[in-house]
């Protein structure tokens, strides 16, 4: 943002903006917008249904209409097209795995200056967390790919390819859109073996078990990937990790690669000066406050690693994400 654009009231408003946070959080968390559906509700009547204060609750449901996420007439509240659509459990597109993923880090981000006094990380690692908390966040993953995966499937020529690596893949969302769009793909998603089970129910829920399946591993830890690929996708795993470890992840995921294979990465790619655009800036402290070494990595340093393993052909494809993510490509010659 130019700095002639701020003022005293948005300097505020910044400062303050973790208040709407967390008002969206405790909605979500209380499940306020699936408990009023499709219907018409008094406050008092919410808040039996939730066993809750009703002044509380009241209060609550008040800031969520004046932020625009509830209608008020009367006493009475609905919800409004967009949390019908994307608060509700009741909806295939809700986001409110994503939004408590992002409530499990609001007490870390408080202790932001402590990260950056010491250099060190102020929690722990999210997919290593307690089962609520590694739920969040692999089914955030996963609708957040939802959002990209079905189109940036249609983009991406695997015409000819049959094998391909999701590094890393989660829920398998990725793998399962490029397999849709590919009949002749299969793919296996390497992971942590906690994520086995969110892996196979999602890939059980698109009928792709004949053709998608799940190997246990640690793309840190293990000398090699087990398998022989064409494609290699890596989503969202560098930004964990410092600039010689994902030198390594890459070297082993090209190893991999059969001679012609295409390798593609995925990620919140910073300029080369390092300073935009403005969410790879931010999340580079979200890997400050929980990583011993993550950050986001400009499009220069992502091109050099890649050269350094011998890949060619490296380009950085016409694509921006909902998050200003990009992804850069090449292909294994030898």
């Amino acid at each position: 943002m130019d700095s002639g654009k701020w003022n005293p009231g948005k300097i505020l408003e910044t400062s303050g903006n973790y208040w709407k946070a967390c008002t969206l959080h405790a909605g979500i968390k209380l499940d306020v917008f699936t408990r009023i559906g499709n219907g018409r509700l008094s406050g008092g009547d919410i808040a039996g249904n939730i066993s809750c204060d009703k002044k509380g609750l009241i209060t609550l449901l008040n800031a969520l209409a004046a932020m625009g996420f509830l209608e008020k007439k009367g006493d009475i509240y609905s919800n409004t097209d967009t949390a019908q659509s994307f608060l509700s459990k009741d909806s295939p597109e809700y986001m409110g795995h994503m939004i408590m993923h992002h409530h499990h880090l609001v007490d870390s981000w408080a202790k932001l200056d402590q990260a950056v006094l010491t250099g060190k990380p102020v929690r722990t690692r999210v997919s290593n967390d307690n089962e609520e908390t590694r739920e969040s966040f692999l089914m955030g993953m996963f609708t957040m790919a939802m959002g990209i995966a079905p189109s940036l499937a249609k983009k991406i020529d695997m015409s000819g390819r049959t094998h391909l690596l999701d590094l890393g893949g989660g829920p398998g969302t990725y793998a399962i859109h490029f397999c849709l769009n590919n009949p002749d793909l299969k793919a296996k998603i390497y992971d942590l073996p906690t994520t086995r089970p969110f892996a196979e129910k999602t890939v059980e829920r698109f009928a792709l078990t004949d053709r998608i399946s799940f190997i246990d591993g640690d793309f840190i830890e293990d000398s090699r990937f087990e398998g022989s690929y064409d494609v290699a996708w890596l989503s969202h795993i560098l930004h964990q990790e410092g600039p010689d470890e994902c030198q390594n992840i890459i070297k082993k995921a090209v190893t991999a690669l059969k001679p012609g294979g295409m390798i593609l990465i995925h990620e919140f790619i910073l300029n080369n000066t390092m300073d935009s655009p403005p969410f790879a800036a931010i999340f580079s402290l979200n890997m400050l406050i929980g990583t011993p070494n993550g950050r986001s990595h400009s499009e220069e340093q992502l091109k050099d690693m890649l050269e350094k393993e011998g890949v060619n052909d490296i380009t950085r494809l016409d694509f921006t994400g909902p998050t200003d993510s990009g992804i850069i490509t090449g292909i294994v010659r030898n």
